[in-house]
């Protein structure tokens, strides 16, 4: 099984997404992560999902997918060709004596620091998923109190991209 990461575009109605997230929960696909966003044409959304499936079970999500009446485009997005990022929030106890150390922390990954108190600090960083893994890792050894992942977004780069109708790449 692989992570795969499908981008659909979905015309922006009440009950779109419950329907599209239904549809896996019904054919027993666990979704690790899902974004909705608005697009350059406010009459579509674009949901992006990540699974883990096989080639296989791929196939049926597309098809299945595809099926909605509300489904306008389904594609794959790949690694090698595709840009995905993230957002983070995350809350970390600091003090006088570990403040410094966070504050160097987020200064290597380029995380902003968003909101400081005496006993705590926010920061927030967007990068790909394994940025923010690695960023989370190397926090871990600090008394993390909150965090929120956004899940991921993504496009394909350059002007064109896969798409799926039916199932059928075209």
């Amino acid at each position: 099984m692989a992570r795969e990461v499908i981008s659909i575009l979905v015309d922006n109605h009440a009950g779109v997404l419950t329907r599209v997230s239904s549809m896996f929960g019904r054919r027993g696909f666990n979704i690790d992560s899902l974004t909705v966003s608005a697009t350059s044409d406010p009459g579509i959304s674009r949901i992006t999902v990540v699974v883990q499936a096989d080639d296989d079970s791929l196939e049926q999500i597309i098809k299945q997918t595809a099926r909605l009446e509300e489904t306008r485009d389904i594609f794959v997005l790949h690694r090698e060709n595709s840009l995905f990022r993230e957002l983070l929030l995350v809350k970390v106890s600091a003090d006088e004596k570990t403040r410094s150390p966070i504050r160097e922390i987020a200064g290597i990954y380029k995380a902003k620091i968003i909101d400081l108190s005496v006993d705590s600090m926010v920061m927030e960083l967007t990068g790909e998923p394994e940025k923010i893994d690695a960023f989370l890792k190397i926090l871990s050894s600090y008394r993390i109190l909150e965090m929120c992942r956004t899940g991921i977004t993504a496009l394909e780069r350059g002007g064109q991209e896969t798409i799926y109708h039916g199932g059928l790449n075209i």
